[in-house]
């Protein structure tokens, strides 16, 4: 990805994953789940609760302060955690510490 995480603003993120949506994304114990964006909440297919556009800007928040060197889903403390740090993974947000980014 040509932009920093650093220099990212959570506009720009929101727009990132508006494109990212309906694609298959699997969390750390292989269960496939996609996701919708509604207003400003994500809809996860395997949660019955949403994940508001605030938590995830917290969690990306928490990705900058650790300049994308995240061990876990669990580091990033928010609800939907093991959700958004896939999909974060996934589009480059995130280097799991000792993982060669490419």
């Amino acid at each position: 990805m040509a932009q920093s995480i650093q220099d990212m603003d959570m506009n720009r993120l929101w727009e990132i994953l508006e494109r990212f949506q309906y694609l298959p994304f699997y969390t750390a114990k292989g269960l496939e789940f996609y996701y919708t964006l509604h207003g400003g909440e994500m809809f996860v297919s395997r949660k019955d609760k949403s994940i508001t556009r605030a938590t995830i800007e917290l969690a990306f928040r928490r990705v900058q302060e650790m300049d994308g060197q995240v061990p876990g889903p669990k580091k990033l403390n928010v609800f939907g955690a093991s959700y958004l740090y896939p999909i974060f993974q996934k589009l480059g947000f995130i280097t799991r510490p000792g993982e060669i980014q490419q």
